[in-house]
């Protein structure tokens, strides 16, 4: 059994009746196992003039009662975390016990809004003349039309809702069509918890179509997005035009530096585990490696071990470690990368070849010393393929580790203060982790730097980006 696919806008879930619909595949089986309704003009419509009007009423609402819902929502996501991760495993293919971690973590994104919902404060200013009194307030900015992405279709959906709704705004997103029972699951878990209608709306359709028409809409005052840069970057653009406020987290390729004074098998096998989670399709994943000369043949050695240890399967397989690619476009994508790394001289020590006549899988690959203008060190290939490259000093390391115009994570490996201290003060990176996986908890922010976006999610940055401030001044 398969989730039930439908939109929910204004409280209700609409189903088919005659909308264009499209296939949903599981990417291990090349199987159709469910369709998807597309939204019509009127839907949108509907979801715009839903959110505009509950946002009247919700932008009043009471913290505490903001607080009730999100915190409802944390607690059912918990109870239905195998049933949720068992539908995202069949849709977009990630192995079963990653599918329900997604979902048993990420509910503390809900849990983490119901409490700093509660806290969003303005401020009293002291003021030069006797009888004025001046506030700062904090109000809620309106309705957010929102994009979330496939790799993590629970994680990346509910960060946004909960923010929005937490903020006092209402919400219209669209998820990612080839992976979308999370989100279905999420308006259900809303649902459920008393959310007034009009509040969160789930609309499904040609992604370009659908942004387009969203963005355009004056009902719509802010844009949130998770994806690419290209399509960031028009999305920007259009949001720009338009004097609308945008967070935008997009791609990364993110640099590991290895020092020698690192413990070297620790971080071979941290970052073996995060290399390979999701079959490398995930927008934080380490995906060039420097290494220094001395601790080089240790990690290598170290790494390809817990390489030969990976198995790739279908999601659903208890002994499954990495699934297969989402889409079936990305195994010729992911041999493209090693081809243009062959021809340019690297080797090839683990990997480099698609899997089976059935699914999209791939192997984990490890790509030894390609050259640094070599498609492997300058795009980033979202999937199950690294390269790994030695260098001989710290400041050389940084400066290829910055060379990009990427900055959404970097990670480091030292035992060294004064090496970390360097390292966390030199990267151009939003988030920088050393020594050990730090990323992504609801307690601190997430968000890139250069071409990987601007703004932040979680922490307490959480509420930013969908609160204005309101200066008022009153004398007498």
């Amino acid at each position: 059994m398969y989730q039930d696919l439908s939109l929910y806008i204004n409280g209700q879930f609409l189903e088919g009746g005659g909308r264009r619909e499209s296939d949903v595949v599981d990417p291990a089986t090349d199987q159709v196992i469910g369709k998807l309704p597309h939204a019509t003009k009127e839907d949108l419509d509907l979801a715009l003039q839903s959110a505009h009007t509950a946002f009247q009423a919700w932008r009043k609402s009471s913290p505490m009662e903001r607080s009730r819902i999100l915190r409802k929502v944390g607690e059912l996501s918990r109870e239905r975390a195998k049933e949720i991760g068992r539908n995202m495993t069949l849709d977009m293919g990630k192995p079963l016990a990653e599918a329900v971690g997604e979902v048993i973590v990420c509910s503390e994104h809900a849990d983490w809004a119901a409490e700093e919902s509660r806290r969003i404060y303005g401020r009293v200013v002291p003021a030069r003349s006797e009888g004025v009194r001046q506030f700062v307030l904090k109000e809620p900015i309106g309705v957010v039309a929102a994009f979330s992405p496939w790799n993590f279709p629970f994680n990346q959906a509910i960060r946004k809702i909960v923010s929005a709704l937490g903020a006092g705004c209402t919400i219209i997103i669209k998820g990612p069509e080839d992976a979308p029972s999370a989100l279905v699951a999420i308006a259900q878990m809303f649902h459920e918890a008393g959310l007034p209608a009009g509040c969160l709306n789930v609309v499904w359709g040609v992604p370009s179509e659908v942004s387009t028409y969203l963005i355009h809409s004056p009902i719509v005052r802010k844009i949130s997005f998770t994806g690419s840069v290209p399509v960031g970057k028009q999305l920007a653009a259009m949001a720009g035009s338009l004097m609308k406020p945008a967070t935008m987290e997009l791609g990364g390729h993110s640099p590991v530096i290895v020092m020698d004074d690192a413990d070297v098998e620790s971080a071979a096998d941290i970052m073996a585990a995060s290399k390979f989670r999701n079959a490398g399709q995930v927008c934080v994943s380490p995906t060039r490696f420097y290494v220094q000369e001395k601790a080089y043949d240790r990690f290598v050695s170290r790494f390809l071990d817990k390489v030969k240890t990976l198995k790739v399967g279908p999601g659903l397989e208890e002994a499954t470690k990495m699934g297969p690619l989402a889409h079936k476009r990305r195994v010729p994508a992911i041999a493209s990368f090693v081809e243009d790394a062959d021809a340019r001289g690297a080797k090839v020590l683990a990997g480099g070849n698609k899997l089976g006549d059935k699914g999209n899988f791939f192997e984990p690959t490890v790509i030894d010393e390609p050259p640094d203008d070599s498609k492997l060190m300058r795009e980033e290939p979202f999937g199950p393929i690294l390269g790994l490259k030695k260098f001989k000093t710290l400041d050389e390391a940084i400066e290829k580790a910055n060379s990009l115009p990427y900055g959404l994570a970097a990670y480091a490996f030292t035992t060294s203060t004064r090496n970390a201290t360097r390292i966390g003060d030199g990267l151009e990176s939003g988030m920088v982790t050393i020594n050990h996986l730090g990323f992504a908890l609801a307690e601190v922010p997430f968000g890139g730097v250069k071409d990987s976006g601007y703004g932040s999610e979680g922490g307490a940055e959480t509420f930013d980006g969908y609160l204005v401030t309101k200066f008022v001044t009153q004398k007498g």
